[in-house]
């Protein structure tokens, strides 16, 4: 019998969620949820934090496989594609969390900041303000039936989480008296809209547009807050969406640059090429090696 296509699940929050959000314990073995398995590739449509408090595990994000050693932190992002193996004896907490509930600085400071796990202190004030925060998120969680203002603090438990997290990963500058710049804004503005609008909008222009500026305005405040033009940012994203595709799909090469935004298959091969330095097939041929 012929094998079934590869192609990348993608999984919703749960239903269990409340307000948006689901944290469970790592020995508890109801995580082990036969309806989302961790242990193979897979996307999830929320944000995924995992701190571990004690043993091992590897993390795969994309195409790199992180080893983990508690305590540690990661954080995996809507969309990516990742695979999670645990070894008997990790302790700690899985926490799912709606998108909507990520504020623009904190995401734009998590995006930055994490790359991977990041290896904690055990007797530092951020990992006992977490393991607490995360402990009580659990216990609200579970009275949360019982109490319907329980809801309410379990986006504030999260939302307490994450600003220590982003002053974690990315220390914020002391704030200056009088307006604020507007760039910072620009331009997170425009990778959310990038990020929900790639496959689609790979004009500046659009993205122009959308945030009632002009091209050039637009092009200089990227630049200047990432490093990378607005034309750069797209073809990344897209060139990135299509290497997921290329890994851990069997599309053909020209199902992958439709998918990635790209209708004209000669085109997409010579971009992926200029992106990533090879063409979409010696990619997918070296990651399969």
């Amino acid at each position: 019998m012929k094998a079934a296509p590869r192609t990348i699940q993608q999984f919703e929050l749960s239903p269990l969620a409340t307000r948006g959000v689901l944290v469970r314990a790592i020995e508890d073995p109801a995580e082990r949820q036969p309806e989302h398995p961790v242990a193979m590739p897979h996307r999830d449509a929320h944000y995924l934090l995992l701190l571990a408090t004690a043993g091992t595990f590897t993390l795969s994000l994309d195409f790199e496989a992180f080893p983990g050693t508690g305590p540690a932190l990661a954080v995996v992002f809507p969309g990516q594609v990742h695979e999670f193996r645990a070894q008997p004896g990790l302790r700690g907490w899985m926490l799912s969390f709606d998108p909507t509930l990520l504020e623009a600085d904190l995401q734009q400071a998590l995006e930055e900041g994490l790359r991977g796990p990041r290896q904690l202190e055990r007797d530092s004030a951020f990992y006992a303000q977490a393991t607490a925060l995360l402990a009580l998120l659990t216990s609200v969680q579970q009275t949360e039936a019982a109490n319907a203002h329980a809801a309410r603090a379990v986006q504030a438990l999260l939302a307490a989480l994450l600003s220590l997290l982003a002053g974690l990963v990315q220390p914020a500058e002391p704030a200056r008296p009088g307006r604020q710049p507007r760039g910072p804004w620009l331009a997170r503005a425009f990778r959310q809209l990038l990020r929900q609008h790639y496959q689609h909008w790979k004009q500046p222009a659009r993205y122009a547009a959308e945030l009632a500026v002009s091209v050039a305005h637009l092009n200089d405040t990227v630049k200047e807050q990432t490093g990378v033009s607005v034309s750069g940012h797209i073809q990344q994203q897209s060139i990135l969406e299509a290497k997921r595709l290329l890994c851990f799909t069997d599309s053909s090469i020209k199902e992958v640059g439709y998918a990635a935004g790209y209708e004209e298959p000669v085109y997409f091969s010579r971009l992926f090429r200029k992106v990533a330095g090879c063409t979409p097939l010696a990619f997918r041929q070296k990651f399969r090696e």
